[in-house]
């Protein structure tokens, strides 16, 4: 397929156009033709891990808004500080890919992306900022398109109708409205289900990728997917193959997500905070729990997070120090006593060892479960792994007394963060 970049001036004449010359079927690979070439309403890709669908609409936006001289594109997601390494990044690779960099004009602050031949636009926007959504204008064209990624996050149909609402007007002939989402179906009770894979709609085209139309995997990762078939079949079809997550015997029940004021909360002298850091790596990430406590009332409040992979002890550091918290009380990981000293000795962080003994982690859990616990619309992870944190099965399918060993990161961390808050300082698991 040909890319034609227009002149500076936005003229169409041979003497003032280049054209690049791509193969798309060689760079984005099988699996998604008709996702491609949808022009409906709603465009709607659930898949697994490693499903290249995040990759695969990166590129197809920056072709597109190429091809299509009157379109914009709004990037969307549920916190707006997690979109710079997420979509923004991706959207960046995909001009590198398709070979189109001095074209581009990429900007950090704002997050921003201009086609410069006519000065269309990538904007980003967070919704908990719904007022730079609604309020959102483009000087050069049309406001056509529309993605959200991780659309899980968003956990109230309501705020998608208010999305929704914002791509609205006319728009030349040539062009055509749409939304984009893309996610992971942790949960099958989301309302994502209900409203666009239990219907049928000329105006939706719903569909579940995963990794095997990756050709692009080498067989290290495939073999990834391969264990986690064997070790963990539920995650594997989730993760692995994109069915929709069946959720049932949730550890916590007692949750609720809800906006609040941060600063307010923690400036009450009832209130005590509490930190709590599980490490993670390659395949793991490393989760930081940040929470406060009202124990006079029985309510736990969680007001920040991080969770990554990838981080070393000096970047889990640099995090902590960017979010504020370095002068904070951490309990981490006791798993990890190389980590913890480095993070003390070298970082100056006040960490120390989580207790363990027999029957730790239920104990915690126990504890925790009389509390009712609060969330923060921002902490998207937290609100991701508490809705999923369920009690094992047996080999009958039969729940057993031990929680899965799968969205627990933050969990972990949790509890971690809670020993001394709720469980008391001087109890001992042994």
């Amino acid at each position: 397929m040909t890319l034609r970049s227009k002149g500076s001036n936005g003229s169409n004449a041979s003497k003032e156009s280049k054209y690049i010359k791509v193969n798309l079927p060689k760079i984005v690979g099988a699996g998604y033709k008709d996702f491609w070439q949808f022009k409906g309403r709603y465009r709607v890709c659930k898949g697994s891990r490693a499903s290249k669908k995040s990759k695969t609409t990166a590129i197809n936006f920056i072709h597109n808004i190429m091809k299509y001289p009157d379109a914009n594109l709004l990037v969307v997601r549920k916190v707006f500080r997690t979109l710079k390494d997420s979509c923004f990044t991706d959207l960046k690779w995909a001009i590198n890919r398709l070979k189109v960099k001095d074209y581009w004009e990429i900007k950090e602050s704002p997050l921003e992306m201009t086609y410069k031949p006519t000065g269309q636009k990538i904007l980003f926007r967070g919704l908990d900022d719904p007022m730079k959504i609604t309020s959102i204008t483009v000087e050069t064209g049309v406001l056509c398109w529309c993605w959200i990624e991780e659309a899980y996050e968003i956990t109230k149909e309501k705020d998608f109708d208010m999305l929704n609402e914002s791509i609205r007007g006319e728009v030349p002939e040539n062009l055509y409205k749409q939304i984009t989402l893309t996610f992971n179906p942790w949960n099958q009770g989301h309302w994502l289900k209900k409203r666009f894979f239990d219907v049928e709609d000329s105006d939706i085209m719903a569909k579940t990728t995963n990794y095997q139309c990756n050709e692009f995997l080498d067989e290290s990762d495939k073999k990834l997917f391969e264990d986690m078939k064997v070790k963990n079949p539920r995650r594997y079809r989730v993760a692995g193959l994109g069915e929709w997550g069946i959720v049932e015997g949730l550890i916590y029940e007692n949750w609720e997500e809800r906006e609040f004021d941060i600063e307010k909360l923690l400036s009450r002298t009832d209130i005590k905070t509490a930190f709590g850091l599980d490490f993670g790596y390659t395949n793991d990430p490393s989760g930081l729990f940040c929470g406060a406590v009202d124990k006079a009332n029985k309510i736990i409040y969680v007001f920040d997070e991080f969770y990554k992979k990838g981080l070393s002890n000096r970047k889990i550091y640099e995090e902590i120090k960017i979010k504020g918290y370095s002068k904070e009380r951490i309990r981490a990981d006791c798993a990890e006593p190389k980590s913890i000293d480095e993070l003390k000795r070298d970082f100056g962080l006040k960490i120390k060892g989580a207790r363990k003994g027999k029957d730790s982690i239920n104990n915690g859990i126990q504890y925790i479960q009389d509390y009712k616990i609060i969330i923060h619309p921002r902490c998207v992870n937290f609100i991701t792994e508490i809705s999923n944190y369920t009690w094992a099965d047996d080999r009958l399918g039969d729940k057993i007394n031990v929680p899965i060993d799968d969205f627990n990161h933050l969990m972990d961390a949790m509890r971690y963060g809670l020993e001394d808050l709720i469980i008391g300082a001087t109890y001992s698991f042994e």
